[in-house]
């Protein structure tokens, strides 16, 4: 009886109460919606880089060599020589090692001079391992593989032809246009870095900078593409390796060993590590964007309480009537508090509905131009104690105009006032 009653009381007043559910459904649309964006983005960003234990590159801080070697952020403070790769590479508790060389680009995308390791060992996520939507692997110098986003962004496919530049901007004047690559696979998506990378041997490194000084060519020192082919294109430098271990026993071992190597100055951190500290950094943006979404949320809760308490005084002659044909005092609390129980409860139905269905139309897009891989669920192991708070803040706030329309007295709603 009391909730047809509540529900007759609502349609009565359609217009306040569609206004009120849009504004409580942006809400809290907004506040499950970057509380999911934060979640997906915590787990991409952990699952950027895993399977591997240590990252070796030149002495710097742990955040820099993550930064460069990871992400494709900022640059390395010196590159690592080839024959000091090596040795650490033949370490008897090394498994396997990629190495990497920066500090070329496409269009704005990162270079990676790397081998055919980097293939079979790198791994993201769950440990899964880069998988080529089309195409193969580099095999010959001017060969490349593009990332997904890369691909899509720039709409190359495999055959294609693409000049590197040199240096790490969107815009170069110092391009590679004599030794051009040939597209000769795309990587499927992984929703990490990868996807916006364009990879290439080590030796299209060396190749790209043969006759090349301080960043620009040297005049009367060009070295053709073919040319370039018949000479020695074993790498001199390279600026970081990562490294997998036979057993993580001796990861520290290995971790100290590296950072005391008397070659040159190395450092080796823990991706986790890193990763974690990273985040932390990052934490504190997070946390401001849940709680002023959940300040937006309150305002609205306490916008709607205003609504009921403004809208007592059109319903005393509703509320005394009610009295006047047997209804207890309690039940006038109970029927605001179930109207507006029920205004929540449609409004985070919708607002769950809303935000899949925009996450569905826009998932396409997240991942093309921001790398974002996000679920269209918006439902986490929290998610359902969150919702049950904002039901309960709801109940408390709306305690007021409910307690105030208890008080009303028969007599009051029942006087005529002219």
């Amino acid at each position: 009886m009391l909730m047809q009653l509540a529900k007759a009381s609502l349609l009565n007043r359609k217009g306040t109460v569609l206004m009120t559910v849009l504004s409580l459904v942006i809400s809290i649309g907004l506040l499950l919606g970057i509380d999911h964006i934060r979640q997906e983005a915590r787990q991409s960003f952990t699952s950027t880089v895993s399977g591997t234990d240590l990252i070796v590159g030149a002495r710097s801080s742990q955040l820099n060599l993550m930064l460069y070697t990871v992400f494709r952020i900022g640059n390395a403070t010196n590159n690592i020589g080839w024959s000091s790769y090596q040795q650490l590479k033949q370490h008897p508790q090394v498994e396997w090692t990629i190495p990497l060389s920066l500090g070329d680009s496409h269009r704005g995308y990162r270079v990676i001079g790397t081998n055919n390791d980097y293939f079979k060992f790198y791994r993201f996520g769950e440990k899964q391992p880069l998988a080529l939507a089309e195409g193969k692997e580099f095999s010959a110098v001017y060969d490349a593989v593009l990332g997904s986003v890369v691909a899509a962004k720039l709409g190359y496919r495999v055959g294609d032809s693409i000049v590197l530049s040199h240096g790490v901007g969107s815009v170069s004047f110092s391009q590679h246009k004599d030794k051009p690559f040939t597209v000769v696979g795309i990587l499927a998506p992984t929703g990490t870095p990868v996807d916006q990378s364009v990879h290439i041997s080590l030796e299209g490194i060396e190749a790209i900078h043969l006759g090349w000084e301080s960043g620009a060519p040297r005049p009367g020192k060009v070295v053709s593409a073919e040319q370039s082919l018949q000479m020695d294109l074993e790498p001199k430098v390279i600026t970081a390796f990562l490294v997998g271990l036979k057993s993580k026993i001796a990861t520290f071992v290995l971790q100290r060993q590296i950072n005391d190597f008397k070659a040159e100055p190395l450092t080796a951190i823990l991706p986790g590590v890193a990763l974690a500290e990273l985040w932390q950094m990052l934490g504190m943006v997070e946390s401001m964007l849940l709680v002023i979404s959940a300040l937006v949320l309150l305002a609205s809760l306490v916008g709607i309480v205003t609504t009921l308490l403004a809208g007592l005084k059109e319903r005393q002659r509703e509320m005394a009537i009610l009295r006047a044909v047997g209804a207890p005092p309690l039940s006038i609390f109970l029927l605001i508090e179930l109207e507006l129980l029920l205004l929540v409860v449609l409004s985070v139905v919708l607002a769950l509905a809303g935000l899949t269905a925009a996450l569905w139309l826009f998932r396409e897009l997240l991942s093309s131009e921001y790398g974002l891989f996000i679920s269209v669920w918006p439902w986490h192991s929290h998610t359902a104690a969150l919702l049950a708070a904002v039901v309960g803040l709801s109940v408390v706030l709306g305690a007021v105009p409910a307690y105030l329309a208890y008080r009303r007295t028969l007599a009051s709603g029942l006087t005529v006032r002219l």
